[in-house]
């Protein structure tokens, strides 16, 4: 899926353009038992609250493509003939309307779920959506389309205790301390099943959300889909660190980090800046010649694609995002952290002064400890 059939999908998240008339689930304890079930109608709840449910249900599709939400890839013969695409095809065909199903569903869920003792809540909900025609110039024509994607969502909220706070209560006209029942939080982890590829149902695949993206809940993976997800974008991240500093060795410098950190995040920015929906990736060769392009030369670079393929695999296509923090450029020794503006990474350098290393930034202008202007000017 794409950041545009991912948007066309989220739009449909509300009461008055959502087909999902119930919704399904059931509140779990931290022993794994189910304590009740859910099966309500939206359209026999006040407005509020089926917006509230909605709203949980949505949030599966929110998040990064590639870091929160990560394409679940079935082979041919789970597709064929497997248990665990029988029952999400079953789950999808009755609408989610065979309780059966949904049972034997949330059994598998309960047994694989870790979320370290919380209570929680599976929460389902199945759409139906008139797939409008869009024209080559983008435009949508809802009165031309043929295309009818029948989907559902699911998500696994925790339950937490709400805390004390200070209520008014009228009858008294006085504050007094009052502490709200049972609140569902946000989703930890989620799925949409088909997934929505080229505005139409692709049964290969399902779109998996992990509200943290270096926890991917491998076991619920493992129990649902039986497939082996793609690395975790914290596992990508240490993989391309680890890959850079084997092939590199001791001329892993401050410079050609600084070189291929910037080139990493210029990609991303022009990415963002084109409005491409298909999201940013590069192959280990790409990244060999970013690499290459930074100073290291042909035998080191030939020493990270290899690297790359013992630690991603073959193939691999890598998201920049998920390699670098775009966002920060930390500079760490083993008494002093320096986090610095990306765009002003070029301004750090490295000298050898008397024997001894040191990382140097100019001081130029105005300079200042803890909100204190200071002169460092040494006179």
């Amino acid at each position: 899926m794409n950041q545009k059939e991912l948007n066309e999908l989220r739009r449909r998240f509300r009461p008055d353009r959502s087909a999902i008339s119930q919704v399904y689930g059931c509140y779990v304890n931290g022993s794994g038992e189910i304590i009740s079930y859910i099966d309500s109608s939206l359209g026999a709840m006040p407005q509020e609250e089926s917006e509230k449910y909605l709203s949980l249900l949505k949030k599966t599709l929110t998040g990064t493509l590639g870091k929160h939400l990560i394409d679940i890839v079935f082979d041919t013969r789970q597709v064929a003939d497997s248990e665990e695409h029988r029952l999400l095809m079953g789950l999808r065909d009755s609408g989610l309307g065979d309780s059966a199903l949904r049972q034997a569903f949330y059994e598998k869920a309960i047994h694989a779920l870790d979320l370290e003792g919380s209570n929680y809540l599976i929460l389902m909900g199945h759409d139906v959506y008139d797939v409008p025609y869009r024209g080559k110039d983008g435009e949508v024509q809802t009165d031309g389309g043929d295309q009818v994607f029948s989907y559902f969502v699911c998500c696994v909220c925790p339950v937490k205790d709400g805390k004390p706070e200070l209520g008014y209560f009228p009858g008294e006209n006085e504050f007094h301390s009052c502490t709200p029942g049972q609140i569902v939080s946000q989703p930890e982890l989620g799925f949409l099943f088909p997934a929505f590829d080229d505005r139409a149902a692709n049964i290969y695949n399902a779109l998996f959300y992990a509200r943290k993206p270096e926890q991917l809940h491998q076991e619920f993976i493992d129990a649902v889909f039986r497939t082996e997800p793609p690395m975790s974008a914290a596992e990508q991240k240490e993989a391309f660190e680890g890959a850079l500093t084997e092939a590199l060795g001791e001329k892993c410098s401050l410079e050609l980090v600084q070189a291929v950190h910037q080139e990493l995040r210029a990609r991303i920015e022009a990415h963002k800046e084109s409005h491409d929906p298909e999201p940013l990736a590069l192959t280990a060769g790409e990244l060999g010649g970013i690499l290459t392009d930074c100073g290291a030369d042909e035998g080191e670079a030939q020493t990270f694609l290899d690297k790359c393929g013992e630690r991603f695999g073959a193939g691999a296509v890598l998201s920049p995002a998920n390699l670098i923090d775009s966002r920060r450029f930390e500079v760490k020794t083993e008494e002093v952290v320096l986090n610095i503006d990306p765009e002003r990474s070029a301004l750090i350098e490295t000298r050898v002064i008397d024997g001894r290393k040191y990382i140097l930034i100019p001081a130029d202008g105005e300079v200042s400890v803890n909100g204190i202007s200071v002169d460092v000017t040494g006179a």
